[in-house]
């Protein structure tokens, strides 16, 4: 069970951690609760699977890394999750998850991003991993980005005001069915 306070923290962090020595301290005084509070409460949520996962937005084009791309694969259900597991332990992957196929029109079930300073590399990168990692048989597309997007974590919460000051409500009908969709590999 949450209450207010959790409410608060959540939407506290969704936009990310303050840049501070101590970003847990500065969220804390914000919601007049102590520190150890903070680090103790975000635990609590991830264990209750209402916080998904905890992580970093690095803005890659700034670093350089101007070619992007998604790998689609058509990978046998049977074999997803150990082809899955596999590719994400590889170091160009950045994240690798399975999503439903849609039909003829989109028979792909497991999509793997993989960023680079040119195409020339990523599509290296990509012949590496599908050479290391026995993916030849797979059908897939390489799918390049066009233009960057905002880069940030998804927003779960809002600020709603009501009587004397802003209360966090969710977005949705429930935050647990919303912080995670698809099945991302570690």
């Amino acid at each position: 069970m949450i209450d207010a306070i959790d409410y608060q923290l959540i939407a506290a962090v969704q936009a990310g951690l303050p840049i501070a020595a101590r970003p847990y301290a500065v969220i804390a005084e914000q919601l007049a609760i102590t520190e150890q509070d903070v680090i103790e409460r975000l635990a609590r949520l991830k264990t209750q699977g209402l916080i998904k996962r905890w992580g970093v937005v690095v803005k890659h084009r700034q670093l350089g890394y101007r070619a992007n791309a998604m790998i689609v694969m058509n990978v046998p259900d049977e074999r997803v999750a150990r082809v899955g597991a596999l590719i994400s332990q590889q170091a160009c992957v950045n994240l690798c998850y399975q999503r439903p196929r849609q039909g003829e029109v989109w028979p792909y079930n497991l999509y793997c991003m993989i960023h680079g300073k040119s195409r020339e590399v990523v599509l290296e990168q990509w012949a590496e991993l599908r050479h290391d990692c026995n993916l030849s048989d797979y059908p897939f597309e390489v799918l390049f980005s066009r233009r960057c997007f905002k880069q940030r974590g998804a927003l779960y919460a809002r600020q709603i005001a009501k009587g004397d000051g802003p209360t966090p409500s969710l977005i949705g009908e429930e935050i647990k069915n919303k912080l995670s969709f698809g099945v991302h590999f570690a």
